[in-house]
């Protein structure tokens, strides 16, 4: 099977004349048989206005999958919803959980999905939570919850389930889409909290493969230590990548390094992007 996947919200804008940008993300899965599902939704300032830009159109898209319950990756649901109609949403069961940043001056600010779920049933999302992996759709899975292997892989610290900065927040809900095609496995990032060596692993013992043709969107290194940037790379130089398509939270050093390093490998995937495998 064949695929198209095209971003409609990232941090940053592509040669496209109107398009907007917003700090969050989201991507069109376009199979060559089959509808179209879209990954995760941005803050909701951008995604309905770039699909239309790019003629895109979601309504079409009846299926929705949530890589984690952050406000950048939900919260242009539920007016999704109220323009394209109902949809069902894949999504961990975490994903409602309470989400803040602390900051070092101690101030706290929420981050997770900025809607309760009442109010998006009512809107008619309806939801299909669960922790394991499973095939959404022919060539089309999920990784379920993502164990956290890897010594280096230690995330973004500032994030916390309550504002007294007590009871860190690991997002253990972060997941992320595999698509099967005929040059191998793609597969797509939210913000892979879980980290990038952690979720490859991962892919690897679901599917018995390691022939990933190419990563896209967030590997969340822009928060995270000189360690992890290290050996995240040098992780990826030992895949063979054919492309690594850095978007959103990846960060504009780590981004650089990467692109020195990766220079056949590494793309930067902003609105407009696409990948046609």
């Amino acid at each position: 099977m064949s695929f198209r996947v095209t971003i409609l919200c990232d941090n940053s804008v592509g040669p496209i004349c109107g398009a907007l940008g917003e700090h969050g993300f989201a991507a069109l899965i376009e199979p060559s048989g089959g509808e179209p599902i879209l990954f995760d939704t941005g803050q909701g300032a951008t995604l309905l206005h770039n699909a239309r830009l790019m003629n895109k159109d979601l309504s079409s898209a009846r299926t929705l999958v949530l890589s984690h319950g952050h406000f950048d990756h939900c919260g242009g649901l539920l007016p999704l919803l109220r323009e394209c109609g109902p949809k069902t949403v894949y999504a961990h069961p975490g994903i409602f959980a309470h989400r803040h940043r602390v900051k070092d001056t101690g101030e706290c600010f929420p981050i997770g999905i900025p809607h309760e779920r009442e109010l998006l049933e009512a809107a008619g999302a309806r939801f299909e939570l669960s922790a394991e992996f499973r095939e959404i759709a022919p060539g089309i899975s999920l990784t379920g919850e993502v164990p956290r292997a890897t010594e280096f892989e230690t995330g973004d610290q500032g994030l916390y389930c309550d504002c007294t900065g007590q009871e860190l927040d690991s997002t253990p809900d972060d997941q992320s889409l595999i698509l099967e095609t005929d040059k191998g496995l793609v597969v797509i990032l939210g913000c892979c909290h879980a980290g990038l060596v952690n979720t490859l692993e991962h892919v690897a013992y679901l599917t018995g493969r390691r022939d990933v043709h190419a990563v896209v969107g967030g590997i969340h290194l822009a928060f995270c230590g000189q360690e992890q940037l290290e050996r995240t790379i040098a992780a990826i130089k030992g895949l063979k990548l054919n492309k690594l398509a850095a978007s959103h939270c990846t960060g504009f050093a780590a981004a650089a390094r990467m692109s020195r390093e990766l220079p056949k490998e590494f793309q930067v995937a902003m609105v407009g992007y696409t990948l046609e495998v």
